[in-house]
């Protein structure tokens, strides 16, 4: 089944009663026992829900996993993978990485014994030199957030497997549809399904997928004991919203080359970063590990020629929000909106700066797109 089928038909066919097309939502807290010890699958909510479950179902196939579990936002994901470690444990990660992950990494989990380094991962050395014998998990996330650096995965895993740790991407900035993580050997797959897998800006939410029986039971036990999965109506939302996942990531990506394009040429755009464009540093290996280059798409504007704000107020079809895969264009500063809660030193170091200027291009036609990129950077 090719991703465009599988995203439409699994997990919807659950209505054995009326046999409805769309999968039903169970709103219920809890289900009643035939008998005591005996239930229908299900008991309580928290624990397990006929429209999570199918949703599950769902983005498991896309992903090429067998486990999933949905929670009620991307970092909740993040935290159930993280809680299956030990205190004592270290963690290497990206220095890009999205601002949210690394404040929980920063600020949060080192609270309870875990320790964390960030890394240029793109530089295979650098991820050797900050292995420790406590070291358990490798955290990948490529494209990275916001700089669309592309870390090799395969180069990852390689190292993981030598090391005997446990390799999580986030493939939040791609989706199934241009990558799957897990077919290049990572153990755990996660996503803020808030972004492209609902594609509608309308539910916040994450899941945790991976093929490992161990990860997957681990991962579910923490989803259930601290009371992290999402709501049947997200979860519907969701499985609603991930039937048009190919044709949406389609015109996201044809939107982002003619924006990329257009602002690789633009004098006020000092530098672009898209992996999609061929002097991209990372293009060459994006071609060997995505079937895609998305539809994200970054630069550095000109601040000695224009201001953010007045840029800002000039643009129509595209909302100064933080945020991304929606149907609608969205444009933020990073310095100051996703990644603020990063010190200013970090950033810095990751190549962000007062002028990187972050963009999720929206489903729009691109004409309209650039015209209105254009006027505003008249």
């Amino acid at each position: 089944m090719r991703p465009e089928t599988a995203a439409v038909h699994v997990g919807v066919a659950k209505d054995a009663t009326f046999s409805s097309v769309i999968t039903p939502i169970y709103p219920t807290s809890t289900f009643a026992f035939d008998r005591v010890g005996v239930n229908r699958g299900f008991d309580y909510t928290r624990s397990g829900n006929p429209t999570r479950s199918a949703v599950e179902e769902n983005l498991a196939a896309l992903e090429g996993g067998t486990f999933a579990r949905c929670t009620s936002s991307g970092m909740a994901a993040i935290t159930a993978v993280l809680c299956t470690l030990q205190a004592g444990d270290h963690v290497v990660a990206g220095h890009d990485i999205y601002g949210g992950t690394y404040r929980l990494f920063e600020t949060v989990f080192p609270r309870f014994g875990l320790t964390f380094s960030f890394v240029d991962m793109r530089d295979l050395r650098a991820v050797e030199e900050a292995i420790r014998s406590e070291t358990r998990m490798l955290w990948i996330e490529t494209p990275s957030n916001p700089l669309l650096n592309i870390v090799d995965i395969e180069a990852m895993v390689a190292v993981a497997r030598r090391r005997g740790l446990t390799t999580v991407a986030d493939n939040t900035f791609l989706s199934p549809y241009f990558q799957r993580p897990l077919d290049l050997g990572v153990d755990v797959v996660v996503h803020s399904t808030t972004k492209y897998l609902n594609g509608h800006s309308d539910v916040v939410g994450g899941v945790a997928i991976t093929s490992r029986e161990d990860l997957g039971e681990r991962v579910g036990y923490m989803v259930n004991a601290m009371g992290l999965a999402n709501s049947p109506f997200d979860a519907w939302l969701v499985l609603r919203g991930v039937k048009t996942l190919g044709p949406r990531m389609e015109a996201h990506q044809r939107g982002a080359r003619a924006i990329a394009a257009f602002l690789s040429e633009h004098p006020r755009a000092l530098r672009v970063y898209y992996p999609g464009l061929e002097d991209h540093p990372d293009h060459g290996l994006a071609q060997r590990q995505q079937t895609g280059f998305g539809g994200m798409v970054s630069f550095d504007l000109d601040l000695d020629a224009l201001d953010p704000d007045t840029f800002f107020s000039r643009l129509q079809y595209f909302a100064l929000a933080e945020s991304l895969g929606g149907v609608e264009s969205l444009i933020e500063q990073p310095w100051t909106m996703s990644h603020a809660g990063i010190s200013e030193a970090a950033r810095t170091a990751a190549g962000i700066s007062p002028g990187t200027m972050r963009i999720s291009v929206g489903i729009e036609h691109p004409e309209d797109l650039l015209e209105d990129l254009e006027q505003a950077l008249r």
